[in-house]
């Protein structure tokens, strides 16, 4: 009876301690994780790290640390940790096997988030949808469009497209082209759209407005008309001038003339 409790003694002795050096192990470790992930967060706060991938990245680096020091505790209880950091490896490829595609709609985020090419607010054309943008996920884009529709971009498209983004510089140029016919007096419409330029309030005095023959069509000869303006006044100047043109030409008698062609009848006797 004695020999079997020393053995006892001596069993609880040698594993206790084992237990103890483990729980102290992940105590000790889960504390380091946490002030890891404190320390990353606040250095992301100080540059600007889009909330949404910092959340991300401070979740991210807090398990993969917990999960080392959970391997490190149950090697020093004696478990064999090889296999079960192997059966997590194997796990971990087919997981990304599996969900490749969601992996890429989240590294393209991760570079969205990053490089902002665009953001919340800003009018874009990408990924083959335009409209202003709403959110921007690590999987996805949301955009809002002009009809108030939601349409949700996966991020690898997105990114794989061009962007174009309508909303990046402070003033836009509104281009419009301006028919007239043949017969009228091309300096006397000139002065018509300038004065309409004149008068308009949003359009910029710099850089100066253009305003200039482009094509002598099969029925008209065309004029461009490329005021700038700031972004926000893009659309409404340019349709405000459009009926202002409109209406002056109408007053001024300059046509705007229908599309013409002339067709010869020949007479074949026989």
């Amino acid at each position: 009876m004695e020999h079997l409790l020393i053995r006892a003694q001596t069993i609880i002795a040698l594993y206790g301690l084992n237990l103890v050096a483990a729980l102290l192990i992940f105590l000790i470790g889960r504390w380091t994780a946490k002030l890891v992930r404190r320390v990353l967060d606040h250095v992301m706060i100080r540059r600007n790290v889009d909330p949404t991938l910092r959340g991300f990245i401070n979740h991210l680096v807090y398990m993969g640390l917990l999960a080392f020091v959970i391997i490190a505790a149950f090697g020093k209880l004696g478990i064999q940790t090889a296999s079960f950091v192997a059966v997590l490896g194997a796990a971990g490829l087919a997981v990304g096997l599996a969900l490749q595609g969601s992996l890429a709609n989240f590294a393209a985020g991760v570079l969205l988030i990053i490089f902002k090419p665009y953001k919340v607010g800003d009018f874009i054309e990408g990924g083959g949808a335009s409209g202003t943008v709403e959110e921007v996920q690590l999987f996805s884009t949301q955009l809002k469009t002009v009809d108030n529709k939601t349409i949700i971009i996966p991020n690898s498209k997105i990114s794989s497209d061009n962007i174009v983004n309508y909303s990046a510089k402070p003033t836009r140029r509104v281009d419009m082209v301006f028919g007239v016919g043949y017969n009228d007096d091309i300096e006397q419409v000139r002065t018509i759209i300038s004065g309409i330029l004149a008068q308009e309030k949003r359009i910029l005095p710099e850089p100066a407005p253009q305003i200039a023959v482009s094509e002598l069509a099969d029925s008209s000869v065309n004029f461009v008309v490329r005021p700038w303006v700031k972004s926000a006044d893009h659309w409404p100047v340019y349709f405000d001038v459009t009926e202002a043109v409109k209406k002056k030409f109408d007053e001024e008698g300059i046509s705007i003339p229908f599309p013409q062609r002339d067709v010869h009848l020949f007479e074949h006797k026989e």
